[in-house]
């Protein structure tokens, strides 16, 4: 089932974020968060009407999906970059894909016009997922992020949402 988060899901949402930072390159990120950074975190998003949605599977948070802005300068208004994070017990059933879906009809609801995805360059199976759903690429960041003792290439993927 997804839905819209609530507070109540951020302890999973957590869990599934943390993991990301420690064991892969989806979040360049070195130290895992607190509870209250997530929580501030929720409702910073719920204050600015940035969508949160949970994927929920047996009463757990199996997967979640949100959006937020590009830049900061009001001439990106109608860009939006996303984020998608699956609980590693639950990867290869669909769940991001379907998360995906939701969303990217949220953001044409809201009038966005372009939705941005930074994929680590070497994460093939986002890179495929992305292109499945209409993301076209658009170029590569190299040396732009370093992790796990390693520099880490980006790679920028735009969806239009008209």
């Amino acid at each position: 089932m997804i839905r819209r988060a609530v507070k109540e899901d951020v302890a999973g949402i957590l869990e599934i974020f943390n993991d990301a930072i420690l064991t892969s390159t989806a979040v360049y990120l070195y130290e895992p968060q607190t509870l209250e950074q997530r929580i501030a975190w929720f409702e910073t998003k719920q204050a600015a009407n940035e969508p949160i949605f949970v994927y929920e599977e047996e009463g757990q948070v199996a997967g979640y999906a949100t959006y937020g802005p590009y830049r900061a300068y009001p001439g990106y208004a109608y860009t939006v970059e996303h984020s998608v994070y699956v609980h590693k017990a639950h990867h290869r059933k669909g769940i991001a894909t379907k998360l995906m879906h939701v969303l990217i009809e949220e953001a044409k609801e809201q009038g966005l016009k372009t939705m941005i995805a930074c994929i680590d360059a070497e994460n093939a199976a986002s890179i495929i997922s992305h292109e499945k759903l209409g993301f076209i690429f658009c170029g590569t960041i190299r040396n732009a992020g370093y992790k796990f003792e390693r520099w880490l290439d980006v790679s920028f993927y735009q969806l239009d949402l008209s």
